[in-house]
């Protein structure tokens, strides 16, 4: 805990403590709310290192109130950035850099400790791809397919030969690749644990490596690997063991799934939902549901919540599920809660605009400013709710 710095908890035991104030444990973790910050690419990394932009980023909603913590997708290997300017946990010189961003968010925090948890990822086919704001624009000003060689890019690998649209082609992966990459995600929950991590996310969702497999419209393999359930599952299935193989047993592991392709002939939340009863059998214990990201053809319906429905049908399988997707205001979130379609809410957009969303929350919801998690130096900002 930070010197002079008190640890503030709601009041669990009161009948009219909205949900999201609620603590929630997943193994030995406990997170003091159940407003979580959703991983988001920063593009602001060199050599795969997190930096002072990572640790401002994280730690001011640390500091804002959120009672989890993710970091942006990062690559287990080089070639699995999504961009040259990724951050990465593939050597010694990452974890001791993301150890000074894990020691923050266990100091500073104005619950104590805020648990923080990174997501492993490789980004397949759509890795190697230009930051949003850099080269290859289109009209929106957003960046837009394959960084060249001789500019910092690199040949990306796939399930399959087929390319995501826009991109480069990537090359077929090799039976000796995909068991590499199965040894480069558990060296990057051994990394994490060394980092001080609380959690590890497995990203297997929003059309990177793993998805790629899950997916029939990426992965027309002929091989164990490709065409059956079973078999297009066997990647993600086996990272997950090979992660929790060498993650303590008393920390939690995630997996971030896309509940569908939003496309015709893809991957879908039946698919999302059966594969997530059989990560409950190789010890994953929370699964966050997202979609798309597969296939630029995808026709997503979006609005206020649009996503939810998804998490709750995948929550059927028995596993605890976090929501996100457009969720924005403190009642939407507390209801998703409260009609048991999900048992965390996680904020992305929302929480770029406002570092400190759960304290607004808690005074939008009648939380007093004595049970609302404020940072000492900061209660003179308090939303002002009696008490």
């Amino acid at each position: 805990m930070a010197p002079g710095a008190a640890a503030f908890a709601p009041d669990v035991t009161s009948p009219t403590t909205p949900l999201l104030l609620t603590p929630t444990t997943l193994r030995s973790v406990t997170a003091p709310n159940r407003m979580w910050l959703a991983p988001m690419c920063q593009y602001s990394a060199t050599d795969g290192l997190p930096n002072d932009w990572h640790l401002a980023h994280l730690g001011a909603r640390v500091a804002g109130g959120f009672g989890l913590v993710l970091t942006e997708a990062t690559a287990v290997v080089p070639e699995g950035r999504i961009s040259p300017e990724d951050t990465g946990i593939w050597n010694d010189e990452q974890v001791a850099a993301w150890r000074r961003i894990t020691d923050f968010a266990h100091t500073w925090s104005p619950h104590g400790s805020t648990p923080i948890g990174v997501q492993l990822a490789h980004a397949g086919r759509k890795a190697s791809t230009w930051a949003p704001w850099r080269g290859g624009q289109d009209g929106s000003g957003q960046g837009r397919g394959s960084v060249p060689l001789d500019e910092g890019g690199w040949t990306t690998l796939g399930p399959s030969a087929s390319a995501y649209q826009g991109f480069a082609a990537p090359r077929e992966m090799t039976a000796d690749e995909i068991a590499a990459v199965v040894t480069a995600f558990a060296d990057g929950a051994r990394r994490a644990d060394e980092a001080g991590f609380d959690v590890v996310e497995v990203h297997a969702a929003h059309g990177y490596l793993l998805h790629q497999f899950l997916s029939p419209l990426a992965n027309q393999r002929t091989d164990s690997y490709g065409g059956s359930f079973e078999n297009r599952t066997r990647l993600v299935v086996e990272v997950v063991d090979a992660v929790r193989a060498v993650w303590p047993e008393d920390k939690p592991v995630f997996v971030r799934l896309s509940a569908t392709d939003w496309v015709e002939g893809g991957w879908t939340p039946a698919e999302s939902t059966r594969l997530t009863a059989v990560l409950a059998e190789h010890g994953v214990d929370l699964v966050d549901v997202s979609s798309g990201g597969l296939d630029a053809r995808q026709d997503i319906t979006a609005g206020p919540g649009y996503q939810v429905p998804f998490a709750a049908e995948v929550r059927t399988a028995g596993l605890p599920v976090a929501a996100v997707g457009e969720i924005t205001d403190p009642a939407q979130a507390e209801a998703v809660l409260a009609a048991g379609q999900a048992d965390v809410v996680l904020l992305a957009r929302a929480a770029l605009r406002e570092p400190a969303w759960p304290l607004r929350a808690a005074a939008e919801l009648g939380v007093p400013r004595r049970a609302t998690p404020y940072p000492p130096q900061y209660t003179r900002g308090a939303w002002p709710v009696a008490g």
